[in-house]
């Protein structure tokens, strides 16, 4: 009975500091650390010297797997901040169609799943936010449908991150987590864009053309993130699906005569300039990919720092912005390098099976159906769908090896929860309030956003159940 009480703790401190006594992840994860050094050394008789390799071996692999993709990712964006030509996206997005689902859908879903495929870390519901505010959306308007956009994208996280994480923490193969993820989230690849186009123009007259609008969207999404995801792997679902929502949405903009488009006042130079960023990180992951090259952060790191080339930055002011940025994420690396350490210390002393366990005989055959909610819990707190993923990842592995299911399927439930954990992540709320001048107001969020993600919540846990 103890030892069950022993094995929880380190989860219960982490939720009371971050969910109740709302300490920041990092300064709340290092706590959750030292108790969970302790329990591992008294409480399950783990020898100091074993603790100690396990310290050092999770900070490096945290360092090198995830904190470097993390570090390459937000510099790819700040140099796009630093030299103004994130004015340029956002100027051209504005000019596409004055037609408001269209808006909406091209904002959110198209370039903020860009964003969280490509940087992930808030810009991905920050950036989308301010874009439609700026367009005449009413703000609490604006960061809805920022965060409802945000939930599926973040499944893969900034360049596969969260998938890779996944893969590393439970052992399941990276094409079998792929492919049952994508199958888990299928239904909501549709869903959520119809949801955002009959949110962005209610009238009845519009209904059947938004549908149709989100059905095609969706469709084309699904489409290229499951060819993604299944043949090419982690690192390009959101960014592709992205990519051809964003070409589809265009389209129809262009198809339909009552979506006027507003003239550009930037040259194709300053467009080109613009994209050169995304544009090379994507070219250079699309020719790793038959080389088998992970190295994921290097072909960050190659595409922002050309690109930044081009756009005028020079190499000085990028390695200043290179540690500017390292900076900026440093309560990221302690949250990140903390959990992992916490993760790893918990299956080494046999707190992750003990959990599995218990949970298997309490829920019996009924515990796929909660299993996202783990994902889901995991994202409230931390933010993070990866960080998540180190949470709750070994405990599904776990529990599927005891209920014969397969460890991929349950493992992908736990990072498919993490997309409807998004939508109230207070994490997301605070910076998306932030950049549309909401402060105060994160409450008032929360309760316009909770139905959704309690919706996601119960479809999700249904589709992972049945399946």
């Amino acid at each position: 009975m103890f030892e069950i009480l022993f094995a929880l703790l380190p989860m219960v401190i982490l939720v009371i500091s971050m969910g109740i006594c709302k300490w920041p992840g990092d300064k709340s994860s290092l706590l959750t650390l030292v108790i969970t050094v302790m329990l591992a050394t008294f409480a399950f008789g783990i020898p100091a010297q074993e603790i100690g390799f396990t310290l050092i071996n999770s900070t490096t692999r945290a360092c090198i797997t995830i904190l470097s993709v993390i570090w390459m990712a937000v510099f790819s964006y700040n140099i796009l901040l630093d030299s103004g030509k994130i004015e340029v996206l956002k100027d051209q997005l504005a000019t596409i169609s004055t037609d408001r689902s269209v808006q909406v859908l091209l904002i959110t879903w198209g370039f903020g799943g860009l964003l969280e495929g490509m940087a992930g870390y808030g810009t991905s519901v920050a950036t989308p936010a301010a874009i439609l505010v700026t367009l005449g959306f009413r703000p609490l308007f604006a960061v809805l449908v920022s965060l409802i956009a945000n939930s599926e994208p973040t499944t893969f996280g900034a360049v596969g991150i969260a998938e890779t994480v996944l893969m590393e923490e439970t052992g399941c193969p990276l094409p079998e987590l792929c492919k049952a993820t994508i199958q888990q989230l299928y239904p909501f690849i549709f869903l959520i864009p119809i949801t955002l186009a009959i949110l962005a123009d209610r009238r009845r007259q519009a209904l059947l053309k938004n549908i149709l609008l989100g059905t095609i969207v969706g469709g084309v999404s699904f489409l290229a993130q499951y060819a993604t995801a299944v043949y090419l792997g982690p690192e390009m679902p959101a960014i592709l699906g992205s990519i051809c929502s964003i070409i589809i949405i265009i389209a129809w903009s262009k198809w339909n005569k009552k979506s006027d488009t507003i003239p550009t006042k930037h040259s194709p130079r300053q467009i080109y300039q613009a994209w050169s960023v995304y544009g090379l990180i994507i070219f250079f992951i699309l020719l790793a990919i038959p080389f088998n090259f992970k190295a994921t952060s290097l072909l960050l790191f190659a595409g922002a720092f050309i690109g930044g080339q081009i756009q005028g930055i020079t190499t000085s002011r990028q390695f200043t912005l290179l540690g500017q940025t390292l900076v900026q994420i440093r309560s990221t690396i302690i949250m990140v390098i903390a959990l992992v350490s916490i993760s790893a210390l918990m299956e080494i002393s046999g707190m992750v099976q003990l959990l599995a366990n218990t949970l298997t005989s309490i829920s019996g055959k009924y515990y796929a159906f909660w299993s996202p909610l783990a994902g889901e819990i995991g994202t409230f707190i931390t933010g993070s769908g990866t960080s998540a993923n180190i949470l709750f990842g070994k405990l599904q592995a776990g529990i599927a090896a005891n209920m014969d299911i397969a460890p991929s399927w349950l493992a992908a439930a736990n990072t498919t929860g993490t997309t409807a954990g998004k939508i109230i992540s207070p994490q997301s709320i605070a910076i998306a309030a932030s950049a549309c001048q909401l402060q105060g107001q994160e409450g008032e969020i929360l309760k316009r956003a909770f139905p959704y993600a309690l919706v996601y919540g119960v479809l999700l846990g249904i589709i992972v159940f049945i399946g």
